[in-house]
């Protein structure tokens, strides 16, 4: 579970889970290069992460954004030891006020932008490097209004599935780690007026009785990222509390 010496890409690093996982990797000596899509908060973040992390302001749905984030990585590291992609986004929007720009939005970012920086990741990845895709238990159980970021999340796990079959022999690994809710000011931001009340609820779904805490998520995002988890590929490891196995 140590990264010193280690290059850690995290994107969407700026803020909740990203940031929390970022910061697990940060105590363990890596070297981090995070991204996000607003200056400002890259900025805090990087302050707050320590002198080994840097920022490089990046929209994954945008391919110019990407390929400049890869030239920079190749030019001052030379190298990815682990990719969390973590970036995307989500909004409630249940069927019969389903927008086209909502859906194309979150399937842009999701699945197209999540596609593409696995990919561009890749040549920079050599033999016991490790990438993890964030997923969602929504993909198995999305809950009202969240069926597009669900089939998103569902989708992930389809290609993770292919592909490490692609990548047969390269010793790269390839998993999904899927959070149910997890107590971050987007979920409340998400839940509005009513955050207090469906937290409640949610807890109660949880064996483990409560939501799950950034820190723990940025931990199960270090297993599989790391040497302890050596034989563990194309799997989903489900943070949940339990919820999404009763």
């Amino acid at each position: 579970m140590q990264f010193t010496n280690k290059v850690v890409l995290v994107t969407g690093g700026s803020s909740g889970l990203g940031f929390a996982i970022a910061e697990a990797f940060a105590s363990e000596g890596a070297t981090l290069v995070i991204t996000g899509r607003r200056q400002p908060q890259l900025a805090d973040a990087v302050s707050r992460l320590g002198k080994h992390a840097s920022a490089v302001c990046t929209d994954i749905s945008n391919p110019a954004d990407l390929a400049e984030l890869f030239d920079n990585i190749r030019v001052v590291h030379g190298r990815i030891d682990v990719l969390i992609a973590n970036a995307g986004i989500g909004a409630i929007e249940p069927l019969g006020a389903i927008t086209e720009a909502g859906f194309d939005r979150v399937f842009t970012t999701n699945v197209k932008g999540t596609t593409f920086t696995v990919q561009g990741s890749l040549p920079l990845m050599g033999k016991g490097s490790s990438v993890v895709i964030i997923g969602s238990t929504a993909s198995i159980n999305p809950g009202p209004g969240l069926s597009a970021y669900g089939a998103t999340k569902a989708a992930l796990r389809a290609l993770v599935r292919s592909w490490i079959l692609d990548i047969k022999g390269s010793g790269v690994r390839i998993n999904l780690l899927s959070p149910g809710p997890v107590n971050t000011q987007s979920l409340r931001d998400v839940l509005g007026e009513n955050a207090h009340q469906v937290i409640d609820a949610l807890s109660e779904k949880s064996t483990l009785g409560r939501i799950g805490e950034p820190h723990e998520i940025g931990q199960a995002a270090l297993f599989l990222a790391s040497d302890a988890s050596s034989y563990v590929n194309g799997a989903e490891l489900f943070a949940d509390g339990g919820a999404s196995q009763i």
